[in-house]
């Protein structure tokens, strides 16, 4: 699809390559958009720089071009991977930027918590659904999540990832799971320690991040959900909350 001139796109930062640190493409060489904006204000968020309107004025209005410029000079030319996050990227208008960036040979990848459908879903490479599970006190609306599902027309690669940090998130994940039993399912233990305004690269609780996971590989193992892979957040490992790695 092609799309027209749209207008222009709110930007958190612009950082890479380094690797895709969770999910369906951990280790990837990856340069990141990640956008300024959400519609959702998850207790744990570990992005609050790209979600709190009181960072708004950190995040700069670009246009598809001078993103792509910015990405160009990142990865050298070199046809990497573009990570679209956020916030909710989904909020944003990338399809033009997508659709250009395909005409020189580079793929996207794109997560989203599934709130809001847009029809370039169909566009992205791969598509991460990460719906929201009841420690972030988010409700999911199922039927957006659908509507976001069927906007991929199962063109891109699919996924789901879910984050859990106790007994009633896992369960919220099982349940998920079973809604959209074509997807693979992707689990990441919480993030112990999210940082908050002013504080952005506090330290992680790491013992208790790996505690977590630990835990969670118990309870997959003993439910013998083999479908589901338990993962951690690798970024976090290496470099905590900071910000552009």
């Amino acid at each position: 699809m092609t799309y027209a001139m749209q207008p222009g796109i709110r930007v958190s930062e612009i950082f890479g390559p380094t690797i895709q640190g969770e999910g369906m493409l951990i280790g990837l060489p990856t340069v990141f958009v990640r956008t300024g904006g959400c519609d959702y204000r998850c207790s744990w968020c570990d992005s609050l720089h790209a979600v709190d309107s009181r960072f708004r004025r950190d995040w700069e209005m670009m246009s598809t071009d001078a993103v792509w410029q910015k990405v160009i000079a990142l990865s050298g030319g070199q046809r990497l991977m573009v990570s679209l996050s956020g916030g909710n990227p989904a909020i944003q208008p990338l399809g033009a930027l997508i659709d250009h960036g395909h005409s020189e040979g580079y793929r996207f990848a794109l997560e989203t918590q599934g709130s809001v459908p847009k029809e370039w879903f169909a566009d992205l490479d791969v598509l991460v659904l990460s719906p929201k599970p009841p420690s972030s006190e988010m409700t999911t609306d199922w039927a957006a999540f659908d509507t976001c599902v069927e906007a991929a027309q199962d063109k891109p690669r699919m996924a789901l990832k879910l984050v859990v940090f106790d007994d009633d998130d896992y369960a919220y994940a099982k349940d998920a799971a079973a809604r959209y039993p074509q997807l693979p399912v992707y689990l990441q233990p919480g993030n112990h320690t999210p940082p908050r305004p002013g504080n952005e690269d506090a330290l992680i609780d790491m013992a208790g991040v790996m505690n977590r996971m630990e835990w969670l590989i118990e309870k997959v193992t003993r439910d013998r959900w083999f479908e589901a892979r338990v993962l951690p957040q690798l970024h976090v490992l290496l470099w905590g909350n900071k910000r552009g790695v």
